[in-house]
């Protein structure tokens, strides 16, 4: 990957974010943003980005404020979706994208469903991969899942800390990607922690590689999980303050959602029938859905080829 270039770019308030870039050799390249997922980072698009940029993209991965190797705010646990909105677009203006493809992964989905109903004129198309554009209101999984249930258990304060301070991050991140490369619902008993879900002798997934964990490790020790826990999961709250300005949001631009048929995802309530039963497109109208049946959660690491082909078919179609 050593035709990736690193970058810093200050964006509000000063802070820096870590930008992975692929230039092209011609300034009028049409630009592809990719936007990760947790407990991903810019690494989580290394397959993507060298694809798509050989095909004549220039291509930007930020790690998100707090994540990676970006500047951790001043007070994690009050950073909102709209700090790291804004920091997408002070990220265009500097480097002077007036629009973009946005790629994105797991929880950037609900990133890039707010950064396409507030300022879909920057936004040329966009591939979301693992999880649909949701509507602006409030994310209630929670309601119809045990308490165990991971995204529960990770928005209450001070409990990820604990559960995780009892490993170091690269274990944290193996026994993440473990976990979310099955296809159940991670939900932990009554007196049992996430982390306890993942027997310390379990293999890594095949696809994912122990020098891949390293580098993710590494990364979050640099930057902790302070952030990471916040956005997404402790700010879910605010994604009903989008629905008050927003009462009949429509993202106009062509869209393509990938989804794995074994992503525990889709075992989330309501989820595999919102997307199969055409009731996404009431958000999303210029929709085209494609499921690969042996497809994770990790679809883009997992089958890096097929997506990369899925990927570019999309691009070039909308350039």
């Amino acid at each position: 990957m050593e035709q990736i270039d690193h970058k810093y770019i200050a964006v509000n308030n000063g802070l820096k974010l870590h930008v992975a870039e692929i230039s092209s050799t011609s300034a009028s390249s049409p630009v592809v943003l990719f936007l990760h997922g947790f407990p991903e980072i810019w690494y989580s698009w290394r397959h993507q980005m060298v694809a798509v940029a050989k095909s004549g993209f220039r291509v930007i991965a930020p790690d998100y404020r707090g994540y990676g190797l970006s500047d951790i705010p001043s007070q994690p646990e009050k950073t909102t979706y709209a700090d790291v909105i804004s920091d997408l677009i002070s990220l265009m203006d500097s480097f002077s994208i007036s629009k973009a493809f946005i790629i994105c992964k797991d929880a950037g989905a609900l990133v890039a469903s707010i950064f396409c109903i507030q300022h879909q004129d920057r936004v040329c198309g966009l591939v979301t991969i693992g999880v649909p554009l949701l509507p602006p209101g409030p994310v209630a999984f929670h309601q119809h899942l045990p308490e165990g249930f991971y995204m529960s258990r990770w928005k209450e304060p001070g409990r990820a800390e604990k559960d995780f301070g009892r490993f170091d991050a690269k274990t944290v991140v193996k026994n993440i990607y473990i976990l979310f490369s099955k296809s159940e619902i991670p939900i932990a008993s009554e007196n049992q922690e996430i982390m306890d879900l993942v027997e310390p002798n379990t293999p890594l997934p095949t696809w994912f590689t122990e020098n891949d964990l390293a580098a993710y490790g590494a990364l979050y020790e640099k930057s902790g999980f302070s952030t990471p826990l916040q956005i997404p999961y402790r700010s879910l709250g605010e994604m009903e303050t989008y629905a008050t300005g927003h009462p009949d949001p429509k993202v106009e631009v062509p869209t393509l959602l990938i989804m794995g048929e074994k992503d525990y995802v889709m075992k989330f309530p309501g989820i595999e029938d919102y997307i199969r039963s055409g009731q996404v497109k009431n958000l999303v109208p210029n929709l085209e859905i494609i499921f690969m049946p042996e497809g994770t959660h990790f679809v883009q690491e997992q089958s890096p080829s097929e997506v990369n082909q899925l990927i570019l078919n999309f691009l070039n179609s909308h350039v």
